[in-house]
């Protein structure tokens, strides 16, 4: 038997709470999208809100309602897709808006946050909700 490595004891023992883990990510991620919605929705703590019915506002709407669905892990997969080609439109329209050289990278157009919440959401639409979540209590 060989000695195990710190690097493999700790693999092992990270690896006994990736469902936990993982459910903190889709509960943090979805409070956090939830949270740009009532910005925009509520005008909870933002400068400005966007008119109601414009594209802003009901993208807000959409972030409020799928942040809470992801939240709690109802109908998450569904949720987590159409946020996820939210934030592939909200990218592509508003951030990177089809520039090339330096305005094509994320970190230029401000667009970082969208393309994280994007491929985010895309990973919880093909995992599912996981623990702690309405879903799992079906």
């Amino acid at each position: 038997m060989s000695p195990q490595l710190p690097r493999e004891i700790l693999m092992k023992w990270l690896g006994k709470y990736s469902d936990e883990a993982y459910a903190l990510l889709r509960i943090v991620s979805g409070l956090l999208f939830a949270f740009h919605g009532a910005q925009k929705v509520l005008g909870l703590l933002a400068e400005h809100q966007p008119p109601v019915g414009s594209q802003i506002w009901i993208g807000g709407v959409l972030e409020l309602v799928g942040g809470l669905a992801i939240l709690v892990g109802f109908q998450t997969r569904l949720a987590a897709f159409l946020c996820s080609g939210m934030m592939a439109v909200a990218y592509m329209q508003f951030h990177w808006k089809f520039q090339f050289g330096a305005a094509f990278w994320p970190a230029v157009n401000k667009g970082e946050l969208a393309v994280v919440f994007c491929f985010l959401f895309l990973f919880m639409a093909c995992r599912g909700a996981g623990k702690w979540s309405l879903d799992k209590a079906e």
